[in-house]
């Protein structure tokens, strides 16, 4: 099974980005990616490549069931 995880693009230098996780950032690649990001997309993320742009509604929603299963476990955000 494969997990990815959507982030917000903060910072763009090159092929690559800083990435925010809900707080956390983290370094990213963004050679997979056809399309141009900049600090405000919404990507997916799988083991530090973004591998889809996403729109910002479809990210949030994401996000937002991301945090609810969270909470579900116990897992304090």
């Amino acid at each position: 099974m494969c997990l990815a995880v959507p982030a917000k693009i903060v910072e763009v230098n090159g092929n690559k980005a800083v990435a925010d996780f809900g707080g956390v950032r983290r370094e990213i690649m963004l050679t997979l990616l056809e399309e141009e990001v900049r600090p405000g997309t919404y990507v997916l993320v799988h083991t530090g490549y973004a591998i889809q742009v996403l729109n910002e509604d479809e990210a949030k929603e994401t996000l937002k069931l991301w945090m609810e299963i969270a909470r579900a476990s116990g897992v304090e955000l």
